[in-house]
């Protein structure tokens, strides 16, 4: 069944001085631009007419003093970088004007830090607006949590609830070697077709997803690879007679639909549309190259099935930082955004 595609905008922030058009440009630098998710950021922001990129030239890239002056320079910065690495360049930043939007896991859970989903709650947004460091949701943690955070805190789900969860995504998210690995022409195909790992029960997201979650407990998560480039589904299996009010698939699905009514990129999938995708397949590409977010809810009375898609380097990483970004600026959200 075709999905609605949303429509992309392009917005451009200008004044008038004396009858000729100004652009106010905001400078933004990627520490960790070469990497997948900084090279997505690149990609979003380059042809914005109200951003200016600031790039170290390519023989001061290593120079400590060059990164130093361009992480205090900026309006905003990204972190696109290993979490020992986005430390580091937090510790350099000393200019408290700078705005900080880091990709990486090493700040998702900390004190001060504002977490990137502005639709989680009311009052989400307001708390990415004033802050001056925003953390970017995990991609796994973005699906889970835009399932397990609404239905804690509304009451239908306790907290100490015994959450499990599996999710299957590209291969582009596991960094350069895994894309490598699935691109080489020497690959055992059917071996790497579909990778189950993780099986430790120990996952890099495991903490947000319990703390945005409003979980008593990490969730025992199994993450799946497969053998496509980018594009993810996640899915949360749920017992209605465990659930406080003992919400059957129907009245589960029309409360998602209000609370996430009126937002541009989180779509509640219909009865009709359940309906038809019951008995087929559900794509888990069908939302990339967007910043969407889209949520189904299988099953009956007594077994729900709720599944998020969504673009793992979207919205599951660099169109979630822009659209960060966007809230920080005063910009409406879907500026270079679809």
């Amino acid at each position: 069944m075709p999905r609605r595609a949303p429509s992309c905008t392009h917005m451009q922030q200008r004044s008038r001085e004396t009858g000729e058009s100004s652009i106010m440009k905001k400078k933004v630098f990627i520490d960790g631009s070469h990497g997948t998710t900084g090279l997505k950021i690149h990609e979003r922001l380059d042809k914005r007419e109200d951003i200016e990129l600031m790039a170290i030239p390519d023989e001061k890239r290593k120079d400590p003093r060059t990164r130093r002056d361009y992480l205090n320079g900026a309006d905003i910065v990204f972190l696109c970088l290993p979490d020992d690495a986005a430390r580091e360049s937090i510790s350099l930043i000393a200019n408290p004007a700078v705005r900080v939007i880091d990709a990486s896991t090493a700040h998702r859970t900390a004190e001060g830090w504002a977490y990137g989903i502005p639709e989680l709650n009311p009052g989400q947004r307001e708390k990415i607006k004033n802050a001056g460091r925003v953390s970017v949701p995990g991609c796994y943690a973005s699906g889970f949590c835009a399932v397990l955070h609404p239905l804690v805190s509304s009451g239908f789900l306790s907290s100490d609830y015994p959450v499990s969860s599996y999710a299957i995504t590209g291969y582009s998210g596991g960094g350069r070697q895994m894309i490598a690995d699935f691109q080489s022409d020497s690959s055992d195909r059917e071996a790497i077709c579909c990778r189950p790992k993780n099986l430790n029960l120990i996952h890099k997201h495991l903490p947000e997803m319990q703390k945005f979650g409003l979980l008593q407990q990490p969730p025992i998560f199994t993450p799946i690879v497969g053998d496509f480039f980018q594009g993810m589904l996640v899915f949360v299996p749920l017992y209605a007679a465990m659930m406080t009010h003992n919400a059957g698939a129907d009245r589960t699905r029309s409360f998602f639909a209000d609370y996430y009514r009126g937002e541009q990129f989180i779509r509640v999938a219909s009865d009709e549309e359940i309906a038809s995708i019951a008995d087929g397949f559900l794509s888990p590409t069908a939302c990339n190259d967007t910043n969407m977010l889209e949520l189904f809810v299988f099953g009956r009375n007594d077994r729900l099935l709720i599944v998020t898609r969504l673009d793992n380097l979207g919205k599951g990483a660099s169109g979630a930082a822009v659209q960060d970004m966007n809230i920080l600026l005063g910009v409406p959200e879907d500026t270079g955004l679809c």
